[in-house]
């Protein structure tokens, strides 16, 4: 019924910058937290951004300062850039929405598949 779909990930050297784009598709009444969480080898995967559909946002604070969250609700879409990438950003970056559908009271939670950002040093 939802579909998120990640773009914008790739290789770029240490200081570098990315931007990563996710865009919710499907029978979506409203979408309320969008975020974006990572997976580096070998880890569990973490929290880096939230926001809000009132546009408040929240940071892991190994990304403060480094990336923004950001977001257009009639667009559906969520975007993370990423700027002074360090190697210890390397990991698959996925996209989660928390939304309510068309068809059903509740709230409900998607992930993308993940984009892979690689930092070479």
């Amino acid at each position: 019924q939802v579909q998120l779909v990640e773009s914008g990930g790739g290789l770029v050297q240490a200081g570098g910058s990315l931007r990563l784009s996710c865009a919710a598709s499907g029978s979506i009444r409203r979408i309320m937290t969008m975020g974006w969480y990572r997976r580096a080898p070998g880890k569990q995967r973490e929290l880096v951004a939230t926001i809000t559909s009132d546009m408040i946002t929240a940071y892991a604070d190994s990304v403060k300062g480094r990336f923004t969250i950001s977001r257009d609700n009639a667009k559906n879409t969520v975007s993370l850039q990423m700027n002074s990438l360090k190697p210890e950003d390397t990991a698959l970056y996925y996209c989660k929405a928390e939304l309510f559908l068309r068809s059903k009271s509740g709230l409900d939670t998607y992930w993308g598949q993940g984009t892979q950002v690689t930092v070479s040093s």
